[in-house]
């Protein structure tokens, strides 16, 4: 029988440090294969990300992006993960899309910071006020339970509203100041030209990147990843797919040499210094989501 796990009762087992002990553990096995493919109907798009990873089993990440819904008061977004076992290829489970990339993509940024961030880090500042940035604070509350945490957001009137929903969280005006008074800055937005500038940045940060997903998306500057040493969560879907990492390996701003880790080589996650400046970039990746949804489903199943 096929297990079906929707979102709100999907998550009452989850934990956020759980979640990233589950994702370091997915990466002691065999490297995932993995692939994505895309269907296209005008603006109407089908995109399909799949992974198999011998000793977890095979995922499939199915969303459909139809961008006038909202007009019509409909969601843009809809989706299932397909979780199918690793001895037999049977079905074993239905997951909820929103579940599954909400907890993978928090808790893939939060297992760079557990190794990376210092351990008294106390400010924490979340670049944009969507829905990953509200993720991003439940994940990060699970590891730094005594930080204060400060959103900025380009249309202010989005940041307040945030605030408004989570208990003690501070607004920031001022980005600049904002950015040289924080421990960890976690950055979640659309921006298509750098929002973070490295001369901003002081010794000892940890600058985690989320938002840029395409080619032609950054979030921080040159001078950002020149300051800083640089790690990504998997060198196949970040370094020739995301403008983050793409566009100054490209130019020859940095090299492929300073891209010094990926999960596969977990060890490495580790400061030199207190001093230094540690950046991640969360790429994503359809393996992310198979350990994610294996990690779900045996909470579910209490396995």
């Amino acid at each position: 029988m096929t297990t079906i796990i929707p979102f709100a009762a999907g998550e009452e087992n989850l934990d956020w440090l759980a979640l990233t002990d589950a994702l370091a553990a997915g990466h002691t096995l065999p490297k995932a294969e993995i692939s994505d493919s895309f269907l296209y109907r005008g603006k109407d798009t089908l995109l399909q990300r799949q992974a198999w990873i011998d000793g977890l089993g095979i995922g499939v990440k199915s969303a459909t992006v139809f961008p006038d819904n909202p007009a019509q008061e409909v969601p843009m977004i809809h989706g299932a993960v397909t979780l199918f076992d690793d001895a037999h290829g049977r079905l074993e489970a239905l997951l909820d899309f929103h579940l599954v990339t909400k907890w993978k993509t928090a808790g893939d940024s939060l297992l760079a910071a557990r190794r990376l961030a210092r351990p008294d880090s106390r400010n924490i500042l979340i670049v944009g006020a969507g829905t990953v940035g509200r993720n991003l604070h439940a994940a990060y509350s699970a590891a730094f339970p005594n930080a204060q945490f400060t959103v900025w957001n380009r249309t202010a009137a989005n940041a307040e509203k945030m605030a408004a929903q989570i208990p003690g969280l501070k607004i920031a005006l001022d980005l600049p100041a904002a950015v040289a008074a924080a421990d960890i800055i976690t950055c979640a937005t659309m921006s298509t030209e750098p929002t973070l500038l490295g001369e901003w940045l002081r010794p000892g940060q940890h600058v985690d990147l989320i938002g840029a997903y395409r080619p032609d998306m950054r979030e921080a500057d040159d001078v950002a990843l020149q300051r800083a040493r640089i790690f990504v969560d998997s060198f196949e879907t970040t370094l020739d797919h995301i403008g983050e990492l793409k566009r100054p390996l490209a130019s020859g701003v940095i090299s492929r040499n300073d891209v010094l880790a990926d999960y596969y080589a977990l060890d490495a996650f580790k400061r030199q210094s207190d001093d230094e400046i540690t950046l991640f970039k969360n790429g994503g990746g359809a393996h992310l989501d198979l350990m994610t949804s294996r990690y779900i489903l045996d909470q579910w199943t209490g396995a």
